[in-house]
């Protein structure tokens, strides 16, 4: 019978690794996923909270009228301290956006 104790001692570390690289205060990051008139292009913003200039990531998932249509963005730059900045805007493909699903921001140094 082989033992398995040597796979759950990498699990156990593996797991311990992922929750010391991920800071337990880290900031709120405030962005927006905002429908813009006409629902077939939408604006996402954000601001930067950290002390200094930072590289900023935030996602924005959008539900569509179209079945199965769920345009999502990621956008990537970096931000002066305690800005607030457009991220990037997302269009729809010729549907119209119906609301947001989902989203996601962090800045890091």
């Amino acid at each position: 019978m082989r033992s398995v104790l040597p796979q759950l001692k990498l699990v156990a570390l593996t797991s311990l690794v992922l929750a010391f690289a991920v800071p337990a205060d880290a900031d709120e990051v405030p962005f927006a996923c905002t429908i813009l008139p006409g629902e077939e292009l939408a604006s996402i913003a954000m601001t930067n909270p950290l002390a200094g200039d930072a590289s900023c990531i935030v996602t924005c998932k959008f539900a569509t009228t179209k079945y199965d249509n769920n345009p999502q963005i990621t956008c990537a730059k970096p931000i002066p301290a305690g800005k607030e900045v457009e991220m990037c805007l997302l269009t729809s493909g010729g549907d119209r956006l119906v609301k947001v699903t989902e989203g996601h921001a962090e800045c890091g140094r």
